[in-house]
C-alpha cells in the first residue's frame, strides 16, 4: 500500500469514527442511523476516489472545457506554435497519429516519445513485438517497453514521418513528447505561462 493509500484509510477511519460517534449521540432509531452511515460512507468514498484520482480528473475537466467552449491551448502565431501552460502546470498539446487524434504531453525530462499501448493500437502504430523489450525508467521504476513507429505524426506546422516511439502498457493513460521531438524544433523555449515551438525550417 502506498502512502496516499495509507493516508486516505487512516482519513477514512477517523472520519467514520467521528460520524458513528455522533450518530449514537444523538439515540435515533437503528433503521434510520444505519441509512445515515451508509449516506456518510457514500460521501467520503466519493471524496476518497476524487482525491485519489484529482490528476486525471483535473485532465478531463480540461478537456470537456476546451470542447464546450471551442477554446483552444494551441494556436499558431506566425511561424511558431505558442501552447498555453495547463492549470495543473503541464503543457498539453492535440496531435494526428496516423490520422488519430492523440493527446500529449510536452515532457523535457523524457528521452523519448512514449504512448501507451492501447492508444498506440488504436493509431495503427507499428510495434515491434519480437526480440527483447527495453527498458526505461519512470517515475513509477523502471518499465519494460516495445519500440514502435509512427507513420505520420502532424502537429500543425510541423509533419513527421517513421517516427520513433516506445509503446508499454504500464504508461496508464499518458502519452509524452520527449526530448526526441523537442530536439527536431528549430528552436523552443517557455515565456510565462507559454511554450513556444519554432518547427524546423520556420
Amino acid at each position: 500500500m502506498t502512502e496516499d493509500q495509507n493516508i486516505n484509510l487512516v482519513f477514512a477511519i477517523g472520519a467514520l469514527v467521528l460520524v458513528a460517534s455522533a450518530l449514537f449521540s444523538r439515540r435515533i432509531g437503528l433503521g434510520e442511523m444505519i441509512r445515515s452511515a451508509l449516506a456518510w460512507v457514500a460521501i467520503f468514498a466519493v471524496f476518497i476516489v476524487a482525491f485519489t484520482y484529482r490528476d486525471e480528473l483535473t485532465g478531463v475537466w480540461y478537456r470537456v472545457t476546451e470542447e464546450l467552449t471551442g477554446a483552444s491551448n494551441q494556436n499558431v502565431v506566425g511561424t511558431t506554435l505558442r501552447i498555453r501552460q495547463s492549470m495543473d502546470g503541464h503543457f498539453w498539446v492535440n496531435a494526428q497519429v496516423n490520422d488519430t487524434p492523440v493527446r500529449f504531453l510536452i515532457d523535457s525530462g523524457a528521452t523519448t516519445t512514449a504512448m501507451n499501448l492501447n492508444t498506440a493500437r488504436a493509431a495503427g502504430i507499428e510495434i515491434n513485438e519480437g526480440g527483447f523489450p527495453a527498458y526505461v525508467s519512470t517515475a513509477n521504476g523502471t518499465v519494460e517497453v516495445r519500440r514502435g513507429r509512427i507513420q505520420s505524426l502532424d502537429l500543425d506546422l510541423m509533419a513527421a514521418s517513421d517516427f520513433p516511439v516506445i509503446v508499454a502498457e504500464e504508461f496508464g493513460d499518458t502519452n509524452v513528447l520527449g526530448m526526441n521531438f523537442l530536439s527536431a524544433m528549430k528552436s523552443w523555449r517557455v515565456e510565462g505561462n507559454e511554450m513556444i515551438l519554432e518547427p524546423p525550417g520556420s
